[in-house]
């Protein structure tokens, strides 16, 4: 799990110390400066740094708002993965009739079921530049883990092999041509959703955008102590130092929210959900061990007519 309940502040403010820093020797500098040498007393309105410092929040603000809008995507496409998940289960539970060939048709309800929890551990670590192999042993059988290595995309091969279970789950007539509309529908909502979460990855947020704000709140924070020596006197250094501290704050937290596949504390939770998903697949399978590998619960028994050749 990278989202944690309670950040540490030694981690929030690691993340701005060189400009914390920066920030400091700055204004020091020119308070030492104001108050050793007469020659360069200058000070300049407070109503200028006002100004530009009102218009960069309102900047900061748009960019926070386009960025938690990313973000939030990025979330509500995961709550769908969870929900479609739950009702690939539960369809293939229920339009299957296991009372006939009771045995085979259990395991392929189950080796379905198993490579959707792999397909969801699989597009999280692919989102985020992670090796999706990692782990797939404990869901598929190695008849799919064969298959998937041949594919950049695992995800991809991945539903590619639940579509070609259902095709011959559909010629054994164990489901009936209207079911395998339904679940062929889920199967294109999955795809829809991975094509989301990619798009939200390889979607760059403006860089001359952040630069511009960037280059603004430095020319503020130049002009800041400026405008405060002459009323705080040495007061002004902790008072700039403050000010600066929240613009920064706030433009750190735009930049992390704004790539939600990252591996970052703030990123959308995908491995949490995965587990979750995990857990909700396994109790409607009757499995108590979330960890139950392949092999030890009979998928490699099943028959290899639903591996693509």
């Amino acid at each position: 799990m990278l989202l944690k309940e309670n950040i540490p502040v030694k981690y929030i403010f690691g993340k701005i110390r060189t400009e914390i820093i920066m920030v400091t020797i700055y204004a020091v500098l020119i308070a030492i400066v104001y108050n050793n040498f007469h020659f360069t007393r200058i000070s300049i309105p407070i109503a200028v740094p006002t100004i530009l410092g009102t218009v960069i929040s309102l900047l900061l603000a748009f960019k926070s708002n386009q960025a938690y809008d990313r973000w939030w995507e990025a979330r509500t496409i995961w709550g769908a993965i969870v929900n479609d998940s739950r009702s690939l289960t539960r369809q293939l539970l229920t339009f299957i009739d296991t009372r006939g060939d009771e045995e085979q048709k259990r395991l392929f309800c189950q080796r379905m079921a198993k490579r959707q929890i792999a397909w969801c551990y699989a597009l999280s670590r692919h989102l985020r530049g992670e090796d999706p192999m990692q782990g797939l042993g404990r869901h598929i059988c190695q008849e799919d883990i064969d298959h998937v290595k041949q594919y950049r995309n695992v995800p991809v091969g991945l539903l590619e092999l639940h579509g070609a279970d259902l095709r011959n789950a559909y010629k054994l007539g164990w489901i009936n041509e209207y079911q395998q509309v339904e679940l062929d529908r889920t199967l294109t909502r999955f795809s829809n959703q991975m094509g989301g979460c990619e798009r939200i990855k390889n979607t760059v947020f403006p860089v001359t955008y952040s630069i511009y704000i960037h280059f603004s709140l430095i020319l503020f924070i130049t002009l800041l102590p400026f405008g405060l020596i002459e009323f705080f006197g040495l007061a002004e250094i902790p008072v700039v130092i403050a000010i600066g501290c929240s613009f920064f704050l706030i433009e750190k937290m735009a930049i992390h929210l704004q790539d939600p596949f990252e591996n970052k504390p703030t990123d959308t939770p995908t491995t949490t959900i995965s587990q979750t998903i995990e857990r909700d697949i396994c109790q409607m399978l009757k499995e108590n061990n979330m960890n139950t590998s392949p092999q030890a619960s009979g998928l490699q028994k099943q028959s290899k007519v639903f591996y693509i050749m």
